[in-house]
This record gives C-alpha cells, structure tokens and sequence, in this order.
C-alpha cells in the first residue's frame, strides 16, 4: 500500500483521471491518504479523515512511507483556525493556507507553522460561531475552503473545526444521527437536510436559533426556516424542501 500527504494549499479531487472531470472535493494541506492506485500522471486516493475518494494529481501529493503514514495516523489533528495563514518552509518558501488545513503533520513536510489553531472537541453552542466565519463564500461544487465551498463540503469543515466527524456528501451525513420530528425540537448546530422530487437528499444546511438556517447557495448565507424548508426573503420563495433534521451532537 502507498501513502501520501498534501503538501500545498488546496489540491482539487477529481471524478475521473482528468482536469477535464468532474470537481468532487478538494484535499487541503496536510491532509494524509491512501493511494489506491497510480497511474502515470493520476492518482486514486482514499482521504483518512472521511474515507472519501477520488483522482488527484501525481504533481500535487508528497508520498508517505509506512512508518510516516503510522505516526500520521497516531498524531491529534490540529487545524488552522483563521481565514488564511501560511507556513514555511526550511529554505524560507512561504504556502499559504486556509481555514481548516491539517497543520499537525506540518514537520513531515519540513514546514513550520507558527499561527492559530484548534485541535480539541468544543461544545455545539459554538458551530454556528465557526459557520458565520464563513459567509459570503462563493457557492462550488466540491469545495471546502472560504474561497468557494458547497452545502455539505460546508457543514463537514464547520463539525471538523469543531472536533466533530461528519461524512462528506450531504447524502451520507443524512445517515448520521438522530433524526428530529419538528423543528421546535432542534438546537443551533442540528443540521437539516432537503430532497428534490425524486426524493434523494440534495443539500444540507446547519440550523440557528430563532427558525434561521446557515447554508451554501449561491454563497453562504443566512435564511429562514419553516416546516416547508428553507425561505429566500429576497426571492419571496421556499428554495429548498426540507426533509429531515438529525442532531448529530
């Protein structure tokens, strides 16, 4: 088995072995794998902290040799806690990185980081605090980063910041939990889920106090909720259908 770490700020997951292909994640720094299998310029790999996968570029990944992988996997995952911050390399190089990269396998790479972190499980009363940390960001499929995102890349990075593991797509953290029947039951931080009109789970978003929602649409914003599901004021409309809530916390 090969292993791997990303070395640079924020690398892109592919559906297939092409930049062509479909935008499905993104791998941010120092975030550890398995490769699954290589090929001459493309890589399978199987992310360690959700069991995800996808393609990634053989330029853009550091290779692991089992004994690193084996101190990765034991090391506690700190993450970086501001927007953007950066860290050095031992000849001087600055990468720049963002809000949630892995910096605690930094040595491994011979980088050094000397900015604000977290690494400890914290209380569900402040999700939302972190969830605020990124509004405005740009909607994108894929994304988990202030500079484009999607719904569920959204609520994953918001749990993750926080000490909590949620799976990737909005879809599998719909498996997780305890599901709600009202809304009156819920609590800042629940997340509530919606479906399209075949029924699948299309979009995930973390709920606030007093009947609002944070989400990914468009950009991150805040928005209504109702028993229908999410209201857009500016729209005069429902946007999405709301399904389930699940208390994950």
């Amino acid at each position: 088995m090969r292993y791997g770490i990303c070395p640079l700020s924020i690398v892109p997951m592919r559906f297939e072995p092409s930049d062509r292909s479909e935008l499905v994640n993104q791998v941010l720094y120092g975030e550890h794998f398995k490769v699954l299998e290589v090929r001459k310029k493309w890589s399978r790999i199987r992310l360690a902290h959700d069991n995800y996968e996808g393609w990634i570029d053989n330029k853009q990944y550091q290779e692991l040799n089992d004994e690193e992988f084996a101190f990765a996997k034991a090391q506690k995952t700190t993450l970086t806690s501001d927007p953007v911050q950066f860290v050095t390399s031992g000849i001087g190089e600055l990468t720049t990185i963002v809000l949630g990269s892995a910096v605690s396998l930094s040595k491994l790479m011979d980088h050094t980081f000397e900015g604000n972190s977290t690494g400890i499980k914290r209380d569900k009363s402040l999700l939302v605090a972190t969830a605020l940390l990124y509004v405005k960001s740009p909607y994108l499929w894929g994304g988990r980063t202030p500079f484009g995102i999607d719904c569920s890349g959204f609520t994953q990075m918001v749990y993750r910041l926080n000490g909590h593991k949620l799976l990737r797509d909005a879809s599998q953290q719909a498996s997780q939990g305890e599901p709600l029947s009202f809304i009156e039951e819920s609590q800042a931080g629940d997340l509530a889920f919606f479906d399209n009109a075949d029924g699948d789970i299309i979009h995930v978003g973390i709920i606030m106090d007093d009947n609002y929602i944070i989400h990914a649409h468009g950009e991150v914003r805040v928005d209504r909720l109702d028993h229908s599901g999410i209201y857009n004021v500016h729209q005069r409309k429902h946007t999405h259908k709301l399904r389930v809530i699940k208390k994950i916390i």
